[in-house]
């Protein structure tokens, strides 16, 4: 063995060793037993050590695979470009945006079962093909939930289907999926073209709506109906009491009851209305009409109250004004302004000095520097205004401040943060300028005006100087685990590459079809790709294949785009398992799933794909 070693040639030896690390971290990654950024780092320093001391050398006797090249992963323009999106869909998410047009597609198809469950798929399917996926599916989540609450059905009939849905709609653009990303870039290092913004568009568009059909009509039924393990997130149908002054301009002015309740309030309940200095009880006089200067006080949950938030914050405390950030103004007055608030809540602990006291009493505002929006009381009814409840042990209060200012009431003894309740309000003010960036970035791209990485990185640095985001909340929004991910899967690639790993990988696969048509040898090698990305990452199979792919083009003396393109789709194509990719594992909680729901609903639908892909890809790409 020892002499075998000493005689194989360096190169033969650095691909059978990369060979064996590709496999190790393919298995460390299944198996979850380290961290996927240990693992990671692990690869890269192993291929580093490695080919120091047993050198790839090209005819000038350099060392190919240095650590300039083995590292350039964190620079590769594709990785940045992931980045620069997860930081512009952070952007969207957090000024409303994206909820706000899935609510426009939830309200055309309202009455209506399977049109309003189609029309929010439609939706997460246009909408993951110009954006990253895993926003997309976050900020669908609470929405797909409603829409189950409302079709008296159970949300693990939705959430997989919505996961399904944003991956078909990323085949469609070079944006929709930083696997779409990934291989672009590893086919420029390879010294060939990349791809454009809408190059795979057409046989894209074909798989993800003959896809798409599968997921509204048949997945619903493969999936049980299963109960949630816990209520809907950050407060479920807890119900808070909450005080809503009534101006001119704001929307309940001139609102009337009909029947003796307000229909227009479907989400509150209206518990009193103050006008005039008078209290009045429900049910209402229909003659009744809300005016300027009436107080309402609602019962509502956590989510109604977070969504008038958005449009009317200034409603809640009119004393505040339009201002809501906590500033000192010039006479050394407390000013307040919109901008980087957190909802949360607290509880009121047993031997809180707040007990027995109302939240004018205290001073809430002023001692913590915030707004208590709402109190939430062991189910009891309560009809007076919030600023006149006299605190009791167990109480919850539904707060909103600076975050600072909310995580300072950690560790106090009156009142105990519920840390995981805390959630960023949405920047509504900066959704005007988030759309005109957004379009511009995508309108750039599209027409080919700059490179998407520009186009990418600009945007979301106008994100940042536009205050849409700060630095904090950029940074929070890159997930370190994609960003190791993707630079060990290109340190893999490039030692594929260099060593021969990938012709030799291409031989054997040659080998193994024989003399089999084209059509077939793309069909096959489909198939092997989409199956390997159910149980490795999208992102490593992806990068791993598209040397192989090329390879593969050139020993068979054909085009490298239809193999390219296979391992877009295929490396997609992360149906049946949940491991695959980060959409699944997001809606395994919301949908109460397990290993096998994956495996039984989306086997169908990866051999669909494939059927469709192995009829329309060869005659798109004239290989038949």
């Amino acid at each position: 063995m020892t002499s075998f070693i000493a005689e194989m040639d360096p190169s033969q030896l650095g691909m059978w060793l990369t060979f064996a690390v590709i496999l190790v971290a393919l298995v460390m990654y299944t198996l979850e037993r380290l961290t996927f950024e240990l693992t990671s780092l692990g690869v890269i320093c192993v291929l580093l050590v490695f080919f120091h001391f047993v050198p790839v050398v090209d005819a000038d006797g350099h060392n190919i695979l240095n650590p300039t090249r083995l590292l350039a992963g964190f620079a590769n323009p594709a990785l940045l470009t992931v980045v620069a999106l997860l930081v512009m869909g952070e952007g969207l998410a957090r000024t409303g945006v994206l909820e706000a047009g899935a609510q426009m597609f939830f309200r055309y198809g309202r009455g209506h079962a399977a049109l309003a469950t189609g029309l929010a798929f439609v939706a997460v399917l246009v909408v993951s093909g110009f954006m990253n996926n895993t926003p997309v599916v976050v900020i669908f989540i609470p929405i797909m939930q409603a829409l189950a609450s409302r079709l008296g059905q159970s949300p693990s009939r939705l959430m997989m289907p919505l996961s399904f849905a944003a991956i078909l709609g990323g085949m469609v653009t070079l944006i929709g999926s930083s696997t779409n990303l990934l291989v672009s870039g590893m086919l420029i290092e390879l010294g060939n073209e990349g791809f454009s913004f809408f190059q795979f568009a057409l046989p894209g568009a074909a798989l993800a709506l003959v896809g798409v059909v599968y997921v509204i009509f048949v997945c619903p039924r493969l999936l049980p109906e299963r109960a949630l393990l816990t209520n809907a997130i950050a407060g479920g149908g807890r119900q808070f009491m909450a005080e809503v002054a009534v101006t001119e301009d704001s929307k309940f002015h001139g609102m009337q009851p009909r029947g003796g309740f307000f229909p227009d309030l479907k989400d509150m309940t209206v518990r009193v209305i103050i006008h005039e200095g008078e209290s009045f009880m429900p049910p209402f006089d229909d003659a009744f009409r809300l005016s300027d200067g009436d107080i309402l006080v609602v019962a509502a949950t956590r989510a109604a109250l977070t969504e008038a938030l958005k449009g009317e914050p200034e409603q809640f405390h009119p004393e505040l004004g339009q201002d809501w950030e906590r500033f000192e103004g010039e006479d050394g007055a407390q000013r307040w302004q919109v901008g980087n608030q957190v909802l949360a809540e607290a509880m009121v602990t047993p031997a809180s000095r707040l007990v027995g006291q109302t939240l004018t009493q205290i001073g809430f505002r002023y001692q913590y520097h915030c707004v208590v929006l709402g109190i939430q009381r062991r189910s009891q009814m309560i009809r007076a205004r919030v600023t006149e409840i006299r605190l009791e042990p167990g109480d919850v209060l539904l707060m909103q401040g600076r975050e600072s200012d909310v995580e300072s009431l950690r560790g106090n003894q009156d009142i105990l943060l519920v840390e995981w309740t805390a959630a960023e309000m949405p920047a509504v003010h900066h959704a005007t300028s988030t759309l005109v960036i957004f379009a511009a970035v995508i309108g750039s791209a599209a027409l080919g005006l700059v490179p998407i990485e520009i186009a990418t990185l600009v945007g979301a640095g106008a994100m940042l100087a536009t205050g849409v985001l700060n630095i904090r909340q950029a940074a929070r929004a890159i997930d370190r685990t994609i960003v190791m991910m993707i630079a060990a899967a290109l340190a893999l690639g490039s030692a594929l590459q260099a060593t021969g790993g990938a012709e030799f990988l291409a031989g054997l696969l040659l080998s193994a079809v024989g003399d089999a048509s084209p059509a077939v040898i793309l069909s096959a090698f489909f198939l092997l790709v989409a199956v390997l990305a159910n149980i490795i990452s999208t992102k490593a199979t992806a990068v791993l294949f598209t040397p192989i792919a090329v390879g593969l083009a050139n020993g068979l003396a054909l085009p490298i785009e239809p193999f390219a393109v296979a391992v877009v789709f295929a490396a997609n194509c992360s149906f049946a398992s949940p491991v695959g990719y980060q959409t699944n594992l997001l809606v395994m909680a919301p949908g109460n799933y397990r290993f096998v729901d994956f495996v039984r609903v989306g086997t169908p639908l990866l051999i669909i794909v494939w059927l469709i892909f192995s009829l329309v890809a060869p005659w798109y790409y004239g290989l038949i």
